[in-house]
Order: structure tokens, then sequence, then C-alpha cells
């Protein structure tokens, strides 16, 4: 049994995505911005039979491209405001599907411990489809073991604990948000925390304090580019002494932060002034005061950006993956943070470099196959196992990987 998962980032879409599992089934998450007519190949490829949805907007997109999915037999819905008078036979509430389920429960209690009991470790636990760059969008299968086996390592490699907090607001269809928020709680048991909504997820993080935070680049950007805008409207005198100790920390920031040596005494009595007067405000107004461990992924972040929240002392690290990978392929350890590295490879990963420059990478966080594609999963997966990740990349003399470019856009000079 295929069900999708449509919406943002809420607790009863990540129940469900938990009790589909325990069924047996595989959840298939899209993306909620997508459109109706993006969302019609990916229903049919995955055989979706099954789709619960966030609220009247992706039911009204379900209901538009329903008679062109002939496998969907029920849309069942989270919110309910906006959907009194859809009398759809096939469109159920998430009440009433829980009121049938409490039901079941009744008559048969022992139906879902069998179920789970029958779960094996090589069955596919999610569908995540590829971003669909080089041709149509491809299924990612990713088995249960693949998973938890990400999961232990980045919890065991950052030391994360049950008393950890996250903020869950990236799309639940990215592998990132899967691995980071869903499966590492699973693993480490802390706190998966959803947003009131897209528009408040600001407000929520300084609300929340996370302590353990992931984002890609542009997020990171935005919050810099709010920071330096308020800067601008303030005071000369805060104007002046913002730029004072920025200075200082991008002098010695970092490297304090990493415990490293060489750093004056004058030196870290200034940052340590800073921290009271510009960097712990700074961190308190991003809603970043609490933060152990900050991943950013899923581009190329620049040095500049890297090392200005490395500076005010945010353990913001880099981190290597791919859908196909669990996003778990190097991970950037303490300590010895490069700006222009993804890190060494995580624990249980191994990585080589190809003939042609090519990183291939195998592990137990790997695909089991793409759906329904044979052809495409024999080439991505050759003889020895390694996935072909499509990437050029090289190793520095410390045995930090660093990603040069998309390996069919590199070329190679005679010598």
């Amino acid at each position: 049994m295929h069900l999708a998962i449509i919406g943002d980032n809420r607790p009863r879409l990540y129940w469900t995505m938990a009790a589909v599992q325990g069924l047996g089934g595989v959840p298939v998450p899209l993306y909620q911005d997508a459109v109706a007519e993006e969302m019609v190949y990916v229903l049919n490829d995955a055989d979706v039979q099954f789709a619960l949805v966030e609220d009247q907007e992706q039911v009204d997109k379900m209901l538009e491209i329903r008679e062109r999915c002939p496998r969907l037999l029920h849309i069942v819905y989270d919110d309910p405001r906006g959907l009194r008078h859809y009398t759809q036979e096939f469109l159920h509430s998430y009440d009433e599907i829980q009121a049938l389920g409490r039901a079941h429960h009744d008559a048969h209690p022992d139906f879902f411990p069998s179920a789970v009991a029958e779960a094996q470790p090589d069955d596919v636990a999610v569908m995540i489809y590829t971003s669909g760059t080089t041709g149509k969008p491809k299924g990612v299968c990713l088995t249960h073991d693949a998973l938890i086996a990400a999961a232990r390592g980045g919890v065991q490699f950052d030391r994360l604990t049950p008393d950890e907090d996250v903020l869950s607001y990236l799309p639940m269809a990215w592998i990132g948000d899967h691995l980071f928020s869903y499966c590492e709680a699973l693993v480490a048991g802390f706190t998966i925390n959803c947003p009131e909504s897209g528009d408040t997820v600001m407000t929520d993080l300084r609300e929340i304090g996370p302590t353990f935070y992931f984002a890609p680049p542009r997020v990171f950007e935005n919050l810099l580019t709010q920071v330096t805008i308020r800067m601008e409207d303030a005071g000369a005198l805060k104007r002046l002494a913002f730029r004072y100790f920025m200075n200082v920390a991008r002098r010695c920031g970092a490297e304090i932060l990493d415990g490293k040596g060489g750093v004056s005494l004058a030196d870290r009595v200034l940052y340590g002034l800073g921290k009271i007067l510009i960097y712990g405000p700074l961190r308190n107004v991003l809603g970043m005061s609490r933060i152990r461990v900050a991943y950013t992924a899923g581009a190329a972040i620049g040095p500049d950006l890297f090392r200005f929240y490395r500076s005010i002392g945010i353990n913001m690290k880099q981190l290597y993956g791919a859908t196909e990978t669990c996003a778990y392929v190097c991970l950037q350890p303490d300590g010895v943070i490069k700006l222009d590295s993804v890190g060494k490879p995580a624990p249980g990963v191994e990585v080589k470099i190809a003939d042609s420059g090519e990183v291939l990478v195998r592990s137990p966080a790997m695909l089991k196959e793409y759906y329904k594609r044979p052809d495409a999963t024999a080439e991505s997966i050759d003889g020895e196992g390694y996935f072909h990740t499509g990437d050029a990349g090289i190793f520095d003399p410390d045995g930090h990987l660093k990603i040069i470019d998309r390996a069919k856009d590199v070329g190679q000079l005679a010598n």
C-alpha cells in the first residue's frame, strides 16, 4: 500500500508516516507547494492508492487531478476548515479515520503489533522522489535498515541526546527533513517541533530555541540579510560597536569555537566582551542561542557566510549526501572544520574517487532500488556496490572531501 503525504510539517502527518510504515505500507511524501499538474506523474508512477493531505488547498489539487490518477482511491484531510460542504464519498477527515482505527483496534487488539512484527529490515520504508533535473523524477526506495543506519551514524557522530529540540520546517518530501528530523528523532528520542505556518518560522525559531538545526544555505543567507538590514537602521553607536566586534569575531571567533591555540589573550578578552554585547544578543535574535550543532547542505555555501556563523559561536557544519544515500555520506567533525570541504566520510561509509573524478559511495545507508526502474538502478550502482553520485570531487591531504562540480561538467587535462 502506497500513501502520498502532502502538506506542511504537521504532527499528524508525521504520525501517519509512522503508522503506515508500521503496517508495512510505504509513505510517499510530495512537495506541498507543487501545482496539481506536477503531482500527477508522481501519484501514478508510485501507484499511490491513498493520499493524506493537510488542508483545503491540497484537497482541491487532488480533486482536480483525481480522474487522471485511477489508482487513487481515498483522500484524507487533516485540517477541516473550508471542507464542510465537500461530500465526495472518497473524501475523509483525519478524525473519521482515527475513529475507525480505534474501533478496529478494540475488535482486533493484536492487529497492529502483528503487522509491525512482520516487517523486515530490508522492506522499503519510504519512497522519495528525485528532483527530475536530468529527466523524469525517479522514486528512490529506501529501506528501514538504510535509514536506521544513517540515523544511528548521525546521532552517534554528533552525540545527539533525547534532550535535543529540532524545528522541522523543511519539506517532508526532502530527504534532509526525513533523516535529520524524523529518523534521527526516532533513534535519539528528541523532540520534533513543527512551526505554526511557513510565515511564522522565524518567530517559532526564536520561541523554540532548537539545539540541533538544519537548513540549506539560502536560509542562512536570508537570516544574515535580515541582520544586515536591521543594523543599517540602527544608531551610529550600535553600528560602530557591531562592526568593531564583528572584525574581532572574523579574526578569531572560529578558532575559539574549535578550541584552537594561537589566539592572543587580548583577542580572547575582546571576544568575550563581544559575546556579551553583540554575539549573544545576535544569536538570540536569530533563534540560535541554544544551538549545539547546525548543518547546512543541498547547495554550495560561500566561505564568508560559513565563517560568519562560526565566528559568532554557532557550531555550523557542512555535510554531503544524496537522496539515494539517505543524505549520509560525509560529515564535518567538531574542531577540524574546513570552509572548502564537506568533511570526512561518515561512520560506516566508504568513499572513493573514480578515474573519471566521480565520487563513488558504498555504505549500509543506500537505496534499495529506483521504483520500477531496474535500468536506472543498474546504471547508478556498479558491480562492487558503489553508488555513482554524478559529482566530481577530490580528497585533500587530511582526508576531507571537496566537491568540485557535476562530473559531466568537469574536464581533465592530458597531464
